[in-house]
């Protein structure tokens, strides 16, 4: 009953109850394209995650963590310099599940031979719940593939970073049950572009231990326990270990200078760092610290492309619930026919984001196979672009599925859209993405191989696909004016490997409705614009999160 007596008629009830796991048909069938046998082990390990991704709790937390985002504070009550960030129970709620679940460093310390599988599987729905937080469980994931490099580092700081063990606070890291990483890459002078980084590294005269001077533009995350920092030796960019709790207890020089304001992920703090003869250990080569940091970037562009489709998901989900209860017009909203071709086309697009984003996610468990490993090269960057490009638009239509009640912030859809573009800004914008591409392309031969190799896999199974292939090959045939075509190449590449995993493991009408529409022209661009002849009521079936 309202304030004036009446009973509200016609309003959906929230989306909750659903173990975000067993309900999602497309996931438990990419989970059995890839793990084969152990799928139902997988689906049985993330049963737990999947209930609280889709509780009432979970909701709450996810607007109490935005709502109350992080605050610095410079110094305690007698001025002394503490640069920490204050963070909402909410936000410790969410961290200790996901850490929790073992989506940080866990998967590098498994005996599991689906163990990086499966931590995206649980990643993807995890995301599902809240978004902001997630950044600094990527990094703590990510982070473990860079320190592989020095084995006497990798042994100080992976076993903590592996730990499913959330314990927030500044202290020295052997008194801690987990640790949490970050990085620093990226300056004000430059952003992408590190050719011009300032931040200084100076040897303390045994070549590991280094005091670093300088700033870096933007760092998630900074109350984590370790970064990995880019810095500049006389032999040039260099990779360093920057911890802010010393071994003995006491703060490195760290100064946090201001969180920044953002669009969205407001619930994770991202800031501009200062060094100050911080403490730094070197990672890898002397002068190659962009190709020791690179491990990190691959993975950290794996969870950009596995975030947004946990948006697409979530959208999609709310599209679809509010369209089964929603009645205008005589009867429900997903009965009307220009609704169910609107429904329909989003179920499409999400599935092919996670189909792809899980296929990638298995190359990591196959260190030693050639060919998943330059698929995994050429595979992060096309899909990192065109998954993360694809998502605004998607949770746009999304949130017009549910009209007004969507613009409002308690639905809950506006806290998405605004989320919805993060992943296509960080590591890399699109154009750097798109050129990684091209890179790729000229530089490791055997990279376009595997694509090609893959697309071949499916070859002569529709002839839609067939013709997309044919027509990257021929404008890869003349690459003259690359860079000006990057993201046309880019997108095509992406959009076919979307159309590859669809074939061999989707449902054999999602997989005709991708080809027909996003390959073989046949739509207008706009979601909603399928082929009449689509069975959209199965695919919307398809995609309903049910009860099992």
């Amino acid at each position: 009953m309202d304030v004036y007596g009446h009973f509200p008629e016609n309003q959906v009830p929230p989306f909750d109850g659903f173990n975000l796991v067993s309900s999602d048909a497309s996931l438990r069938s990419a989970l059995a394209a890839f793990a084969g046998e152990h799928a139902s082990v997988i689906t049985d390990s993330l049963d737990e995650l999947g209930t609280v991704a889709g509780s009432a709790e979970a909701r709450t937390h996810w607007h109490r963590a935005n709502e109350n985002p992080p605050r610095f504070r410079a110094t305690d009550r007698y001025g002394n310099r503490i640069d920490e960030v204050e963070f909402d129970p909410s936000w410790h709620w969410l961290m200790e599940h996901g850490i929790g679940f073992g989506l940080g460093g866990t998967p590098w310390f498994s005996d599991d031979p689906h163990a990086h599988l499966r931590r995206a599987a649980g990643f993807y729905v995890w995301g599902q719940v809240e978004q902001g937080h997630m950044c600094p469980i990527t990094m703590t994931y990510a982070a473990v593939a860079a320190l592989k490099s020095d084995p006497a580092l990798f042994d100080t700081w992976a076993p903590g970073l592996g730990s499913t063990s959330y314990d927030f606070g500044l202290r020295a890291p052997s008194e801690k049950q987990g640790l949490l990483a970050g990085m620093g890459m990226t300056e004000k002078q430059g952003g992408s572009d590190l050719r011009p980084n300032t931040t200084s590294a100076r040897d303390t005269g045994d070549g590991t231990r280094y005091l670093l001077n300088g700033h870096k533009w933007f760092t998630s995350a900074p109350m984590n326990d370790v970064f990995l920092v880019l810095a500049n030796t006389d032999a040039g960019s260099t990779c360093f270990v920057v911890p802010r709790v010393l071994p003995d207890g006491s703060r490195n020089p760290f100064t946090i200078v201001r969180l920044k304001d953002k669009l969205g992920n407001r619930s994770n703090a991202s800031s501009e760092l200062e060094f100050h003869d911080t403490l730094g250990y070197r990672l890898g080569a002397d002068g190659r610290g962009i190709r020791t940091i690179i491990d990190m970037v691959s993975a950290t562009r794996l969870d950009c492309i596995l975030g947004s489709a946990a948006i697409m998901r979530k959208a999609l989900n709310e599209a679809l619930w509010h369209s089964r209860h929603r009645e205008a017009f005589g009867s429900t909203l997903a009965d009307k026919p220009a609704m169910q071709n609107v429904l329909a086309d989003l179920a499409i697009e999400a599935e092919a984001a996670s189909l792809v984003g899980l296929r990638l996610a298995a190359t990591v468990d196959r260190p030693d196979d050639e060919h998943e490993q330059a698929l995994r090269r050429i595979g992060l960057a096309m899909e990192k672009y065109w998954v993360c490009k694809r998502t605004p638009m998607m949770t746009a239509e999304a949130l017009e599925c549910l009209g007004g009640n969507g613009y409002i912030e308690e639905s809950g859809m506006p806290l998405l859209y605004r989320e919805s573009p993060v992943n296509s800004v960080w590591e890399g914008s699109g154009n750097v993405n798109a050129l990684d591409v091209l890179r790729a392309i000229e530089r490791s031969p055997e990279s376009l191989a595997a694509w090609i190799n893959e697309v071949g896999s499916v070859r002569g199974e529709d002839r839609r696909l067939d013709a997309a292939a044919e027509s990257v090959l021929t404008e890869l045939a003349d690459m003259r004016n690359a860079e000006s075509k990057a993201r046309r190449i880019t997108s095509r590449m992406a959009a076919v490997l979307q159309g590859v995993q669809l074939v061999k493991h989707s449902d054999p009408l999602v997989a005709d409705a991708f080809c027909a529409s996003r390959l073989g022209g046949d739509w207008d661009g706009t979601f909603g614009t399928l082929p009449a002849n689509i069975d959209f009521r199965a695919i919307i079936e398809r995609a309903t999160p049910v009860t099992l």
